[in-house]
């Protein structure tokens, strides 16, 4: 290697896999002689730094003629869990030409780099792909002298922005507090769902600043391109995880959109998404609550969780707390229940096996008047579960929903929701499975699970969901 491999390993003491990193850019080196390696400080979108590992050199490109395009690539201390920060680096004579996998300040991006999941995505793959594109669309142009007078003052920035030196002086500041100490939310996933959770998000107030960290491939389309047209105070759109960065809430909402034939196959592919973005998500937001709004949401809470290490009490689901409200609302509004409401919840998974169940009181001071309240309760109950059958959820409704939860966890408000909780050790579940449950929630997620009444129909509804969820997951490849 162009440096000596002790000396780089010294330099990589914060890097959590070192061996595997230094193991990945002897093969670089060895395939592309031209790189050399270095540590510099690399200054991220919102201010923050970090001594990194990057590596510059040319990669031969062929169109039409044969072309030596310089690039740069930063190599993150998460890495090979996270994908590298990749970037031209062109010469003075030398013009960026926007397009597909590259912006106005040089920025790679490419299916490689969104679809990043060790170990099947190492450096030289990504830097195959990455000529392939380039001879596909070549990412820069010939200057003439007046063109590349013109153009010395935006290299300067280019070369700042790849070096790690943005103009930004440390961190932004908003009323005289740093950025870091403001609410902010990411949402991971710009379809439907994601941006529909932005949407609500911005209209309730909920945060001072949100993320909308954009993995699919190609430029701003679709909904992305309208946020960015009419551009929403706080709303940042990103392709880079860094942008999440101290995030106190982040909402996953991606679903895979592959080919899979079997329900497994659907699953194992939202897991093998997952294993791509939980890992540098909880990296840059290490003290941040998990809400997971992909689906199944109960499984997938469950990957996020194993992916993150995360404490039980700070990864969630969305669950059933779209059912609950709306249920407490029938219940309210329509069937006039007031009283009955405020103790009522949907809980288990979501679909057709989620069932409707009560906070533990007193009903009635005997038993005979107790079952008759408990009978006529049931009744009432299942009047409103009728009236909310073929209701769906639709992308702007779990919007809310997600709006409302990341209220509550924001501004502490200790409010109880219906939201998919590690259900270990509840109703004699003895499996690490997810289950949506009432839980007051607050600005470290899960405070406390609140009690249900037994009802041993309810427990044995919840223990057979259980069990089919467990052996589900037992099938997946984590």
């Amino acid at each position: 290697m162009a440096v000596a491999e002790e000396a780089l390993r010294r330099q990589l003491g914060k890097y959590k896999f070192r061996d595997l990193t230094i193991e990945e850019l002897k093969n670089v080196s060895k395939t592309y002689p031209n790189f050399t390696f270095s540590m510099n400080t690399y200054t991220f979108k919102d201010g923050s730094q970090k001594d990194l590992l990057n590596f510059s050199g040319t990669v031969p490109v062929k169109y039409g003629n044969s072309y030596n395009i310089p690039i740069q690539l930063w190599i993150l201390d998460s890495h090979p869990f996270a994908p590298p920060i990749c970037f031209l680096k062109p010469t003075a004579n030398m013009g960026i030409s926007v397009g597909k996998h590259v912006d106005a300040h040089g920025r790679i991006y490419l299916p490689y780099l969104q679809n990043w999941s060790h170990p099947k995505s190492t450096v030289i793959g990504l830097i195959k792909e990455m000529i392939a594109k380039f001879e596909e669309e070549l990412p820069l142009y010939s200057l003439s002298s007046s063109d590349a007078a013109r153009q010395s003052e935006l290299l300067s920035y280019i070369a700042k922005i790849t070096e790690g030196e943005t103009d930004m002086k440390s961190r932004s500041k908003i009323g005289g507090k740093n950025e870091g100490c403001f609410n902010k939310i990411t949402v991971v996933g710009a379809g439907d769902l994601g941006i529909a959770c932005v949407l609500a998000i911005a209209a309730k107030g909920v945060a001072d600043k949100v993320i909308l960290l954009d993995l699919s491939e190609g430029a701003a389309k679709g909904g992305t391109m309208d946020l960015e047209i009419f551009a929403l105070p706080n709303v940042e759109i990103s392709r880079d995880f860094s942008a999440s960065a101290d995030s106190k809430v982040v909402v996953v909402t991606v679903n895979s959109l592959g080919n899979a034939q079997t329900y497994l196959d659907v699953i194992q592919s939202n897991v093998d998404l997952f294993k791509g973005i939980i890992p540098a998500i909880a990296h840059y937001n290490q003290n941040a609550v998990l809400l997971v709004a992909s689906h199944p949401v109960e499984v997938m809470t469950y990957v996020a969780w194993k992916l993150s290490s995360f404490p039980k009490s700070r990864v969630i689901g969305v669950g059933a707390n779209l059912d609950s409200e709306r249920f407490q609302y029938v219940l309210t509004n329509l069937l006039k229940a007031e009283v009955l409401a405020k103790d009522a919840w949907v809980i288990g998974e979501q679909g057709e096996d989620k069932v409707s169940s009560w906070t533990s009181h007193n009903l009635a001071a005997n038993q005979t008047e107790g079952t008759a309240a408990r009978n006529s309760r049931q009744k009432v109950a299942n009047r409103a579960m009728e009236v909310l059958k073929g209701k769906g959820q639709r992308s702007w409704s779990v919007g809310l929903s997600v709006a409302d939860l990341t209220d509550s966890i924001l501004k502490d408000r200790r409010k109880v929701h219906s939201i998919s909780t590690l259900a270990k050790g509840c109703c004699n579940i003895n499996s690490e499975v997810f289950l949506s449950l009432p839980c007051i929630l607050g600005t470290k997620g899960v405070l406390e699970m609140v009690k249900l009444e037994e009802d041993p129909l309810v427990q044995e509804k919840l223990q057979s969901s259980a069990g089919s969820i467990h052996d589900l997951q037992q099938q997946l490849k984590l």
